[in-house]
């Protein structure tokens, strides 16, 4: 592993996360903020870390994120991708660990677009026989 930033992007319903991963001792920085400021929820935090209990790197790498859009739980998500994605370029031998745990998959799962007719993307207006 040489000494340097190694990037990676994850995506999540809405959200988009830049991520770069540089040797260090594990602080994670989201928005110019601590995770633990910026996610107030303990499982968000778990999500974030899963990549590093996968591979065994907790406390190696600082991590950077730049993420927008969304909510936090699709934020946390596109940022546990981005993780993903950037231990890979870390160093290659992840790849099985990643893929087998699901980290490296983008979650294709969006929103349902609104239908004309429609209140919402299924809920029909109410119905009254009289």
């Amino acid at each position: 592993m040489a000494s340097a930033k190694f990037y990676g992007t994850g995506r999540r319903k809405k959200s988009i996360a830049r991520v770069y991963l540089t040797p260090g001792t594990g602080k994670i920085t989201i928005n110019k903020r601590d995770i633990d400021e910026y996610f107030g929820l303990e499982t968000l935090k778990v999500i974030v870390r899963q990549p590093f209990a996968a591979t065994e790197t907790e406390g190696k790498f600082d991590v950077l994120v730049n993420v927008t859009g969304g909510g936090y739980t699709g934020q946390a998500g596109a940022i546990r991708h981005g993780v993903a994605r950037a231990l890979l370029e870390a160093d290659a031998e992840y790849r099985p660990v990643l893929k087998a745990a699901g980290f490296l998959t983008r979650d294709p799962r969006m929103k349902e677009r609104k239908k004309y007719g429609l209140k919402a993307a299924r809920r029909a207006p109410q119905f009254s026989k009289r």
